[in-house]
C-alpha cells in the first residue's frame, strides 16, 4: 500500500468537521480574530489531535496539534527533520525549491551532523553573554525610537523600528555590514514568501549565498569579532558551509524578532487591560514576552517532520515514510496547559510554550530573541505613552502570504 492509500484509508476526525476527507493544508484562516489558529486546525486539535491532510500538491502528512504530541514528536529521533527523505511535507513549491536546491542547513540535519554544526554556535548564544548585550540592544532600540519620534507624532513601526532592530544586532553578530540590510531583507521575503515562485526562490538564494561566500572569504584576510569570521577561523568548514549557516543565521535572527516585536505591538493595543496592567508593573515583562510568544507563535504552518519507522502519536499509528506537521500555534493554545489559551493574560506562567520548537531542534537564538523582544516591547511602552494604533484594525496587513507570520507594516500614532 502506497503512502497516500495507507493516509486515506486512516480513521480522522475532519468529516465530522465538515471536511469530507483529509483537511486541506494550510487551512483557510477566514473571518475572526488574526491572532488565532485557522478554525479548521484548531477545531482538529480539540477533535481529533492526529489527523491526516492534504498538501498544496496533493501530498498526504499528518497534522499534530497538540501540546504533548507536538512535544512527543519534536523529541523523538524516529522523526526525521531532513527533507531529502521521502515523504518529508513541504507547504509550496517555492519551499520545495529553497530546501531541497540548496546546500542542508543545520535546521534539516539530524544528529550526529546536526549537533557538530550546532555545538560551533552554542557559545554564540548562551544566556550570559546574551544578557552581556543587553545595553547595547537597549541603546539601539533607543536611537531608533528617537529617530522615528524627531519631529513627528506618527510612524509605520515595522521600518522604522521592528525590522532594524533585530537586522541591526544580527548584522553586528554575524559581522555583516548593516549598509547591506536592503539587499538582505529583500532576497530573506522572497524566499519565505509562500507566494514565490520556484525560479524566484532559486534566484534569491543563489544571491544571498553568493554574498555571504564573499563575505566569508573577505574574514580570512581582515577578521573581526563576528561569528562569520569565527567560524572561518576554526578552519572546520569551507566558505559555501560557513555561507550556508550564515544563511540560516541572517535569515532567522531578523525575520522572526521583527515579527514578533510588531504582532506583540498590536496584540497589546488591542488588549487595552493587558497594555495597562503591563504598563503599571513593567517588572512582567518578562511573563509578558513568554506570554505573548505562546500567543502569537508566528510560525503558523507547522514544523515539518517524517517518520523513518512507525511510531504512535496520540494513539494513531504513523507509519516509517510518512510526513508530518507540528502545528505548533494551535499546540501553544491547548487549554489542558494553557488554560483560557485563546485570551492573552501578560501575567500568565507560559513557560512550556513551543514557539521556539521542542528537542534537539529549539530555535538556537532563542535567549538572543528573548531579550530583543523584552526590550523593544518595554521602551516602545516606556519612550511613547500614547502609543496606538494609525489605521482602523481592519486595515493592517497581515503576512497570510508569508511563512514567518506578522505584518508587513503597522502604522502607528502617539
Amino acid at each position: 500500500m502506497t503512502t497516500a492509500e495507507r493516509i486515506a484509508a486512516a480513521p480522522t476526525g475532519t468529516e465530522t468537521a465538515g471536511h469530507p476527507g483529509p483537511l486541506a493544508y494550510p487551512a483557510a484562516r477566514a473571518a475572526g480574530c488574526p491572532f488565532d489558529p485557522a478554525p479548521a486546525v484548531d477545531h482538529a486539535r480539540r477533535e481529533q489531535p492526529v489527523t491526516r491532510a492534504t498538501l498544496w500538491d496533493g501530498s498526504p502528512c499528518w497534522l499534530v496539534t497538540r501540546h504533548q504530541d507536538v512535544r512527543d514528536v519534536l523529541g523523538d529521533p524516529r522523526f526525521s527533520a531532513e527533507a531529502t527523505r521521502p515523504g518529508f511535507p513541504f507547504l509550496t513549491a517555492g519551499l520545495r525549491e529553497l530546501i531541497t536546491s540548496t546546500s542542508s542547513s543545520l535546521i534539516r540535519m539530524d544528529d550526529p551532523e546536526h549537533a557538530r554544526l550546532r555545538r560551533m554556535l552554542t557559545a554564540d548564544f548562551m544566556v550570559k553573554k546574551v544578557e552581556a548585550m543587553r545595553p547595547d540592544v537597549q541603546r539601539l532600540a533607543d536611537d531608533l525610537v528617537d529617530r522615528m519620534t524627531d519631529g513627528r507624532t506618527s510612524a509605520d513601526l515595522v521600518t522604522e523600528f521592528a525590522l532594524p532592530l533585530p537586522s541591526l544586532v544580527i548584522c553586528l553578530l554575524l559581522g555583516v555590514p548593516y549598509e547591506d540590510h536592503d539587499f538582505f531583507q529583500e532576497r530573506s521575503r522572497v524566499l519565505l514568501s509562500l507566494r514565490s515562485a520556484p525560479e524566484e526562490v532559486r534566484t534569491s538564494s543563489d544571491e544571498l549565498f553568493d554574498y555571504l561566500v564573499r563575505l566569508a572569504e573577505s574574514k580570512q584576510h581582515e577578521p573581526d569579532d563576528g561569528i562569520v569570521s569565527r567560524l572561518v577561523a576554526r578552519g572546520e568548514l569551507d566558505f559555501e558551509e560557513v555561507a550556508n549557516m550564515g544563511r540560516l543565521l541572517l535569515i532567522a535572527g531578523h525575520e522572526t524578532t521583527a515579527n514578533m516585536t510588531a504582532l506583540s505591538t498590536l496584540a497589546l493595543l488591542r488588549n487595552p487591560a493587558q497594555l495597562a496592567k503591563l504598563r503599571e508593573d513593567p517588572s512582567l515583562i518578562k511573563e509578558a514576552v513568554e506570554e505573548l510568544l505562546r500567543y502569537l507563535t508566528i510560525v503558523h504552518n507547522g514544523v515539518s517532520r517524517v517518520a523513518t519507522e512507525d511510531v504512535t502519536i496520540g494513539g494513531q499509528t504513523i507509519p516509517a515514510g510518512e510526513g508530518v506537521l507540528c502545528t505548533i500555534n494551535t499546540a501553544n493554545r491547548d487549554d489542558a496547559v494553557f488554560p483560557g489559551g485563546d485570551t492573552l493574560d501578560v501575567s500568565r506562567d507560559a513557560r512550556r510554550h513551543v514557539a521556539f520548537g521542542f528537542g534537539v531542534h529549539q530555535c538556537l537564538g532563542q535567549p538572543l530573541a528573548r531579550v530583543e523582544l523584552q526590550i523593544a516591547v518595554e521602551t516602545l511602552l516606556r519612550r511613547l505613552p500614547g502609543l496606538r494604533l494609525d489605521v482602523p484594525f481592519e486595515d493592517v496587513p497581515f503576512r497570510h502570504d508569508m511563512a514567518i507570520y506578522g505584518v508587513h507594516s503597522l502604522p502607528i500614532a502617539w
